[in-house]
């Protein structure tokens, strides 16, 4: 997430209350979760297992919980909660704005573009031209979505990232303020859902196309002519690239890689990262045809039994 200027450590520290490390001038250009930072940005670190990641991470303004030596070049902000800090930052750089229309005045629509009645579209989201959204489609705030488009019913785009903190009273979400990316060419089919990114982007690639009941998590990214069937459900931070093909009832944990061209078969589970141009099945999915010759091997394990008790 950028801020639509610039802003001084000292002004930064100022909106959290936090004392910090760096000159009052320091330039800061946003915020952002590790996996998607640039220079300029805030990452957040609260626990020591990422401190070494998160001072040698591209950002540089690191939100911390513990006095450390600030690595050249960079600027600390210090802080008895990182997490509730960024989270003041992202409510404060990006509120929520209740809406008064099922389409907001904000959002702009394209050329020959029809929205199907019931339809909600939110604050600030950009509509490319030729598409159809169905009745019934939510499109939270900011989402983009290009040109040739169709979203069947029931479908929710932008909802926030299942990503909450732990604490002794309960669970404590991380705010999303990020976006919902569909690219051009795209279909997805009813009762689907993909949630906003964090700070970025959940992005789903030019000529893809969604089967309907899928879940897509916070920051994920679907590359190109990728088809995706029915009860697939996609965690946060994944990356598909393009022109993956993922059957029906699939799970894929979070922060993976499933390489170009690969296909996963039906009910597997993709527990980590996964190369292209093969196909996987079972859980944790594994090479298809080594896993079927074994399979065929077991089922001839009690014929290889009974030949041994004849003996």
């Amino acid at each position: 997430m950028k801020f639509p200027k610039p802003y001084t450590l000292k002004q930064i520290a100022e909106i959290i209350d936090c004392q910090f490390v760096g000159e009052d001038e320091f330039p800061v250009l946003g915020l952002n979760e590790i996996h998607v930072v640039e220079p300029g940005d805030i990452v957040f670190v609260d626990h020591p297992k990422y401190y070494d990641k998160a001072l040698k991470s591209d950002a540089t303004i690191v939100l911390i919980n513990k006095e450390v030596d600030c690595p050249e070049g960079k600027a600390l902000l210090l802080s008895d909660d990182p997490f509730r800090d960024f989270n003041k930052l992202t409510r404060h750089f990006k509120p929520f704005k209740p809406s008064q229309n099922s389409i907001s005045p904000s959002a702009k629509i394209g050329e020959n573009s029809i929205i199907q009645p019931n339809t909600f579209i939110g604050n600030n989201v950009t509509i490319g031209n030729n598409c159809i959204i169905h009745s019934n489609v939510s499109i939270y705030d900011d989402a983009v979505i290009g040109n040739n488009v169709t979203i069947h019913s029931g479908t929710v785009l932008g909802a926030s990232a299942f990503y909450y903190k732990k604490r002794p009273e309960g669970f404590d979400p991380l705010i999303s303020g990020g976006r919902v990316v569909i690219e051009d060419n795209v279909d997805i089919g009813s009762n689907c859902t993909i949630d906003r990114g964090v700070t970025g982007d959940t992005t789903i690639g030019e000529g893809s196309k969604l089967d309907n009941l899928i879940q897509i998590g916070h920051d994920t990214r679907i590359g190109k002519k990728c088809l995706i069937a029915s009860q697939v459900g996609i965690a946060g931070c994944v990356i598909i690239e393009d022109e993956v093909t993922i059957w029906g009832q699939v799970g894929c944990t979070s922060g993976i890689t499933i390489g170009e061209k690969a296909v996963i078969l039906a009910q597997s589970g993709a527990t980590k990262s996964l190369r292209g141009h093969k196909t996987y099945w079972g859980t944790p999915a594994q090479d298809a045809k080594s896993y079927l010759k074994e399979m065929a091997h077991v089922k001839q394990i009690p014929r290889i039994l009974k030949d041994l008790y004849k003996k």
